[in-house]
């Protein structure tokens, strides 16, 4: 990295000393001076010898970085759970005591664990290779040449360069400083940037906003601060999120409910009751088996891992599981325009020289000043690509031999909104120069301002190119004295997708908010290209009121807003979370990397900044802007069918544990056998939950999971169990002699059949050809139990004559007006 005045040196003052970077600077123990590479390594970096002998010594930063659990963890997640041990007991009593069919629970356990390990295997090989594909190199010193290694193959002693918008990856002392600029808010929670310079210490997990250098590695591997905050930041972390924590409420209440009543159900069922031993058992395991929920934890976790299946061959990386639920309830997105609306690559379409200026003169300004940034931004790469350093320019004496030196150099800050250098010209004589916005570096009112408004209506952005006094470059009124000198005016690329990604959210109902800090009006333009609703809506952020209250207004009142500085963005962030919204920000340079941390969901582009990657729970690889939509699908789909089927689940939890009841109150013989359950539960939950958990969904999320499921199931669960266990007296008082309780347990099936499908029916609500199809073949595999002998054999169930039967579908029809009275009911009192 070519160094300039404001490194290593050493003749700039220093500035007065800094307090400690937060309690963790002690955490940075003295480096000896023994411990470091000798100072020719900051130039040429190690040898390859040195690193060999370093790794073999262990000095290499081998944080293992995962991007989700192990095999092993997966494993032991799906299995041993709570549930799991309890029907893992029953199945083993079951195996002993009854024929194999009163078993089938226990096989459809296994079955349904297995299922839900491979998938999960399967999201955790998406995810793996997904984050290869997105893994931040980090530029070190070998050999004297810059290379890129991945960062678990940094030693100890390795030189690692800097730039804008790069992550530091491992400890270390700053070795050159080209106005190097560290942002440590996600260590301190400080927002000022830091001005580093050679021999500051600088943090993992701090970045860089502006400048350059490059720092020595001190502690690498577990030494490291942020190494602990990477370990329990790995990206299988379960961030909040209400389908679980909900799901883990019910949980929590159906255990609470299932001990005292299956407890009440074995003592009537084994001592009231004088029946045979090994039937009683039976049938009291067949009221427990029911009780638990089973399936609804698999078909979370199975939704969610084929989420992140579907989204990964789309190139989306989602870093954290719960981000899919989380997008899907998103009400308002904050979108930054550059790389978001627009591809980062900008045109440069004139050159407008200003108070007389000469164009050739102007210029050489520019190719100047492209040449003095190592790590140009985009509008300086622009400028590159216009006025390519060793270009004529237009003026036979000016070549390459002929450039100017540059004596100091301020790269672009997004908190200053400009950047510049010093040089000195062929003739020997000093200028120094800024480039940037308009409407900072000229004062109110000036008469060039209406001719930028102008452009900035057409969607354009320009630049003021102005001579400053000699000085210092970087310092608050730098600008103060500014001569305007020309403008620079930029052609924006549209991203061809950004018009259909916004036309989505205006019909998904979610707002839509650019926020920039390019000026307002030439903001707006650009979205009103693309067809933003309410794109005439602008406001300058530095209008912007700074009580919170105040500024959630403006931000619900207005779509566009310019000139944002990152400690705004993040204000606004806040703002609108303080009125109940919920906030996905995406963005791709480091002035996002403080929105993204407090927006509820942050998205970065794979080309964006490694700051930004690293905080964002969901990394669009393929730095497409179409790609959201598809997650916003995917989380509305999860979410939504979830809440769908854990009403199936539920509703037979609640009708269990009311049977239960009923049973323990009035002493009589469960009704049920364990086969009976499983088929009912295969044909009215199992299968169709499957299905419907993996359907199309485009509802947008609602709060509440808990009382929106419970507000359902617990009616329906109730009114199942009445219908049910009425049919079962009746036809105890109908039925008499020898195989009378199956004929009883018969009659009392088909109407808890008949009762579950119509739940299913209601639930499978608006119909499709294929939910259609999808609830008939459920009741056609019922039938076809009733009607073939060997399977009325096996399942026990037998319908024996015609009044009885039909007495049970009678009272299943009632049932069924019952429910569909109390779903309209609860629809019209709490809302769908």
């Amino acid at each position: 990295m070519t160094q300039r005045a404001l490194d290593s040196s050493g003749e700039q003052t220093p500035g007065p000393s800094r307090p400690a970077m937060i309690d963790a600077g002690a955490e940075l123990d003295p480096v000896h001076p023994m411990d470091l590479p000798p100072s020719a390594h900051d130039a040429t970096g190690l040898t390859t010898a040195e690193v060999a002998e370093r790794v073999a010594r262990g000095e290499v930063n081998d944080v293992p970085v995962r991007s989700s659990r192990s095999l092993t963890e997966i494993v032991r997640a799906n299995v041993f759970t709570r549930f799991n041990l309890i029907i893992g007991v029953l199945w083993v009593i079951m195996l002993f005591v009854a024929p194999i069919q009163d078993s089938l629970f226990g096989f459809v356990i296994v079955a349904n664990t297995g299922i839900g390990i491979i998938q999960e295997w399967r999201a955790k090989k998406t995810l793996d290779s997904l984050a290869v594909i997105g893994e931040a190199k980090p530029t070190v010193r070998r050999d004297g040449k810059a290379v890129e290694i991945p960062t678990h193959e940094i030693v100890l002693g390795d030189v690692v360069e800097l730039g804008p918008g790069d992550k530091v990856v491992v400890d270390g002392t700053v070795a050159e400083a080209d106005s190097l600029e560290v942002d440590e808010s996600l260590l301190t929670g400080e927002a000022d940037p830091v001005l580093k310079r050679p021999g500051d210490p600088v943090m993992s997990g701090s970045f860089v906003v502006a400048g350059g250098g490059a720092f020595t590695a001190t502690k690498v591997g577990r030494e490291a601060y942020a190494a602990q905050l990477a370990e329990e930041a790995s990206r299988f972390t379960l961030v909040h999120s209400e389908l679980r924590s909900g799901i883990s409420t019910i949980l929590k209440y159906v255990t609470w409910m299932m001990v005292p009543t299956a407890i009440g159900l074995i003592i009537s069922q084994l001592v009231v009751k004088d029946n045979n031993f090994k039937d009683s058992v039976a049938r009291t395991v067949g009221g427990i088996v029911p009780m638990i929920p089973e399936g609804l934890v698999l078909l979370t976790s199975v939704a969610f891992a084929i989420g992140v299946v579907r989204l990964g061959r789309k190139q989306c990386l989602v870093q954290e599981l719960p981000a899919i639920e989380g997008l899907a309830r998103v009400d308002v997105v904050c979108l930054d325009k550059t790389g978001t609306l627009t591809e980062g690559g900008m045109d440069v379409t004139e050159v407008r020289p200003l108070n007389g200026s000469d164009e050739a003169y102007v210029h050489q300004v520019l190719r100047s000043l492209g040449s003095s940034d190592p790590r140009p931004n985009a509008s300086l790469q622009a400028i590159i690509d216009a006025y390519p350093a060793g270009d004529q320019g237009g003026k036979g004496e000016q070549g390459e031999e002929a450039s100017w030196a540059v004596t100091e150099a301020l790269p672009f800050s997004s908190a200053r909104k400009y950047s510049g250098a010093a040089f000195t010209e062929t003739d020997g004589t000093s200028s120094a120069w800024l480039l940037g916005a308009p409407d900072v570096l000229l004062p109110e009112g000036d008469p060039t301002l209406d001719e930028i408004e102008h452009l900035n209506q057409q969607g354009l952005r320009v630049l003021l190119l102005a001579r400053v006094p000699s000085g210092e470059l970087d310092a608050p009124d730098a600008a103060e004295g500014d001569v305007p000198t020309a403008l620079v005016v930029l052609e924006q690329r549209l991203r061809p997708d950004a018009a259909e990604t916004l036309k989505y959210f205006a019909q998904q109902n979610v707002a839509t908010k650019v926020i920039s800090g390019d000026n307002a009006v030439s903001v707006g333009a650009v979205a009103g290209k693309l067809g933003l609703a309410g794109a005439e809506n602008t406001l300058d952020a530095r209008k912007m009121p700074t009580d919170p209250d105040d500024m959630a207004t403006a931000m619900e009142q207005n779509a566009v807003f310019g000139r944002v500085t990152p400690q705004q963005k993040r204000d606004m962030v806040a703002a609108l979370q303080s009125r109940g919204h919920t906030v996905a920000m995406t963005g791709d340079g480091v002035n996002d990397v403080l929105a993204l941390k407090d927006a509820d969901i942050g998205v970065s582009m794979g080309s964006g900044s490694e700051a930004t990657r690293a905080v964002a729970q969901i990394v669009l690889l393929n730095n497409s802007f179409a790609t959201l939509p598809s997650v916003v699908a995917e989380g509305r789909r999860v979410i939504g069918n979830i809440t769908r089927v854990a009403t199936l689940f539920l509703t037979k939890t609640v009708y269990s544990v009311l049977l239960a009841i009923l049973v323990v109150c009035t002493q009589v013989e469960y009704p049920f056998l364990p086969r009976h359950l499983t088929l009912l539960s295969t044909l009215t939950i199992g299968v169709p939950a499957f299905f419907l958990a993996l359907a199309p969904n485009k509802e947008r999320a609602q709060p509440h999971f808990v009382r929106r499921v419970m507000r359902y199931a617990i009616p329906s669960g109730v009114i199942a169990a009445t219908a049910t266990f009425t049919t079962y007296l009746v036809a105890r008082h109908h039925y008499a002699g020898p195989g009378a309780l199956e004929a009883e347990t018969s009659a009392a099936t088909l109407t808890l059949f008949l009762t579950s499908m119509w739940v299913l029916a209601i639930i499978a609500r608006p119909y499709t050809w294929w939910r259609i199809a999808l609830v008939a073949a459920m009741g056609l595999g019922f039938l076809i139990v009733l009607v073939v002998p060997w399977l009325q054999d096996f399942f026990a169930l037998k319908l024996v004559g015609t009044t009885m039967p039909w007495t049970a579908v009678g009272i299943a029809v009632a049932a069924a007006a019952l429910l569909e009275f109390s779903w309209r009911l609860v629809g019209r009192r709490f809302g769908a």
